[in-house]
């Protein structure tokens, strides 16, 4: 694997994915191949018109409508791939890894996988000395996961690897005590996971939550406290309000992407030391047992993918990254030609 496919330049290429934006913004993302036809109620556009096109051109369609070819940016590519769970967006993304400040060459845990988007900006943001272990409980998800990745690199990325199961019992016996650099958490009860987190994680390590609700970030927070061996934790979230500039006319959007999770990052502290008090104002920290009845992830509910549906984008994820192998492959050497006729050379010897 030479590099992550979704981010080479040069012309189309089969197997290539290619984002088409129409005349109204509407965007389309295909994956190339040959003698395939794009269809959209504008009209077709042929795939072998768009392979061997420099990136950034612009194509007709079969009536004269005009398209803008792009590849899609990594960004574009994680909205647009098959899913099997809901993704972590890329406002959220990029949040992560500048607060778990997710470094090159970082040894990483995730869990759980989803369809693989936070893997990819993972693995981009560890570069090829890093290491992403992911884990993720359903093996469906898993399989979305890695079709997607592997479409957009080319290929399974060396450095990256999925463990089937649950990240209490399976971190132990994947990664060495004290040997990860950052963990990431998008799961319902991070709080189910901390002990065997504690005992990855380096001193200095983060550890960052991803969570949906405020009752999740309540509890996980007070479990990370009752551990003793975090900083105290820091919670936020990020909201992204996009701005209409044409001429003298300069607004905001009326829409934008407000609340999707909130983040809670905590460093592990050097084993045996003691946190210093913080010295506050006196204010309502305790709670009761009805109070954590209300976190458990039976009360904080789940949706889930239907069967149907979830097979449906395992095939997609799969047929995406089959063709993008197949692509990526170098061409085999051609078989020598046989002696011609009369010749007194014999194949395989100099001569």
């Amino acid at each position: 694997m030479t590099g992550a496919r979704g981010a080479q330049a040069g012309p189309f290429r089969a197997g290539d994915r290619v984002q088409l934006t129409g005349p109204k913004g509407r965007m389309h993302t295909i994956t190339l191949e040959p003698g395939k036809v794009f269809h959209s109620h504008k009209g077709p556009i042929l795939h072998d018109d768009l392979i061997g096109l420099p990136d950034g051109s612009v194509v007709a369609n079969a009536v004269g409508i005009e398209y803008l070819a792009l590849r899609p940016l990594l960004s574009d590519f994680v909205m647009s791939m098959p899913r099997g769970a809901a993704i972590v967006y890329p406002k959220d993304a990029v949040q992560i890894l500048a607060q778990a400040d997710v470094f090159p060459g970082a040894t990483v845990v995730e869990a759980g996988v989803g369809s693989g988007a936070l893997s990819l900006w993972l693995l981009r943001a560890i570069g090829p000395e890093g290491r992403l272990y992911s884990f993720e409980r359903r093996e469906e998800f898993a399989e979305v996961a890695r079709g997607n990745v592997a479409t957009y690199h080319g290929d399974d990325p060396d450095n990256w690897s999925i463990t089937l199961g649950d990240l209490a019992d399976a971190l132990p016996e994947t990664v060495a005590g004290a040997s990860v650099d950052r963990v990431v958490l998008d799961m319902l009860a991070p709080w189910e996971v901390l002990g065997s987190v504690t005992d990855a994680l380096k001193p200095g390590g983060v550890v960052l939550c991803y969570v949906a609700t405020v009752t999740q970030l309540s509890r996980v927070a007070e479990a990370i406290r009752a551990t003793g061996a975090y900083t105290e934790p820091v919670a936020n979230e990020t909201m992204v309000r996009g701005w209409h500039v044409q001429g003298l006319a300069v607004r905001p959007d009326h829409r934008m992407i407000a609340h999707t999770g909130f983040l809670l990052t905590a460093r592990r502290l050097a084993p045996g030391t003691v946190l210093p008090e913080l010295k506050r104002r006196p204010s309502k920290t305790d709670f009761s047992d009805e109070d954590v009845e209300a976190w458990t992830p039976g009360a904080l509910g789940e949706r889930d993918v239907s069967a149907k549906s979830l097979r449906k984008r395992v095939r997609a994820a799969g047929t995406a990254a089959s063709l993008a192998r197949e692509t990526d492959a170098p061409p085999a050497a051609p078989a020598p030609a046989p002696p011609s006729e009369g010749s007194d050379e014999t194949p395989g010897t100099a001569g």
